[in-house]
């Protein structure tokens, strides 16, 4: 059927770290948010995995880069350049004329209207006819399984590489929402500064990445739970002369606490911003936690103990928003919570 399709439909999970793009119904792309240019022609080298192995390690004439950040386009030139090269690994190459691709993009709860432009028009310098645009929690909520036009409140919180988004759902709208540019990237960022200052070694954004999968941890005391410490190898700050360092849990429980507390905060202040009735639904279902954030060790603990509602992670918390704008696309003509 493929042949004869003047209309190909994905949905496509723009994120700060990774983006990831459905099509019917599954996932058929999922790489880092990473391109790699030509300086001098500006033609694209790599895209995805690829960029993001030279990361860090090119020449003068090549640039890579993360066209976002914060969760919004920092780019807008290499943004366009990455979606086309992702769009690219979608099409089979069986069409007999370049389908016109009809897009839902998740983009975050408190985008501008200029940082909503910038999303639509990349979406169609990248080939997009039909653009939809869905915020990041309600698709994750649509992700997680919940049914989001229903009479009831349903909270959640998306943690992501750049921003982390917040809301309270109802009746297929957002009542309340709080989205803060803290997530991902800037624990990363504290887990850098922390090796520096404590250990006095250099480590790159990857290497800080890694040691957040590895021993990353929102709780001082995870039991049985512990990971084993992490061997982080690099450059000492004074002498440059290699250096070995074991890195445990606790001092990255430590190290990353404030950034953690800002979330707290901001999941606070969705809270009191609720309408009682809402709040009682929360109370009842819970709170659902999404994106990579969520993998973070003991954080759905930390925050159960702090806000004392508990919360839940979900079962793919990677790729719920992903999930959930590929259901928004089979459904452009139902729900109205799509902008376009």
């Amino acid at each position: 059927m493929g042949f004869f399709s003047l209309t190909q439909d994905i949905a496509m999970d723009l994120g700060t770290a990774n983006t990831i793009i459905t099509s019917n119904g599954k996932i058929v792309v999922d790489e880092p948010s990473v391109v790699a240019l030509d300086r001098k022609t500006n033609k694209m080298i790599a895209v995805g995995t690829q960029a993001k192995m030279m990361y860090g390690k090119e020449h003068e004439g090549i640039r890579t880069c993360r066209p976002l950040r914060d969760g919004v386009i920092a780019d807008f030139f290499a943004c366009e350049q990455m979606m086309r090269g992702l769009i690219k690994m979608v099409k089979t190459g069986h069409h007999l004329f370049t389908p016109s691709l009809r897009m839902v993009i998740g983009v975050p709860s408190g985008s501008t209207e200029v940082e909503l432009r910038a999303v639509r028009d990349s979406a169609e310098h990248s080939g997009g006819r039909d653009v939809y645009l869905i915020y990041e929690p309600m698709a994750a909520a649509i992700g997680c399984g919940i049914d989001v036009e229903a009479a009831e409140g349903q909270m959640i919180v998306d943690i992501g590489g750049g921003s982390t988004e917040i809301a309270i759902i109802s009746l297929g709208g957002i009542v309340s929402n709080n989205s803060i540019r803290v997530a991902g990237d800037e624990l990363t960022a504290d887990i850098q500064e922390y090796m520096a200052r404590q250990h006095n070694i250099r480590v790159g954004e990857r290497m800080a990445e890694r040691i957040k999968i590895h021993v990353g941890s929102a709780l001082t005391d995870l039991g049985e739970e512990a990971p084993d410490d992490y061997i982080v190898h690099g450059p000492d700050r004074v002498t440059a002369l290699p250096k070995e360092v074991a890195v445990c849990y606790q001092e990255i429980s430590h190290c990353i606490d404030k950034t953690i507390a800002k979330i707290e905060t901001a999941v606070l202040q969705a809270l009191e911003a609720t309408p009682p009735e809402l709040y009682a639904d929360i109370v009842h279902n819970g709170i659902w936690l999404t994106g990579g954030g969520a993998l973070l060790r003991g954080l759905d603990k930390r925050l159960t103990d702090k806000i004392q509602i508990p919360f839940h992670v979900d079962d793919d918390p990677l790729h719920s928003v992903a999930k959930g704008t590929g259901i928004a696309l089979k459904n452009v003509n139902n729900f109205q919570f799509l902008m376009r």
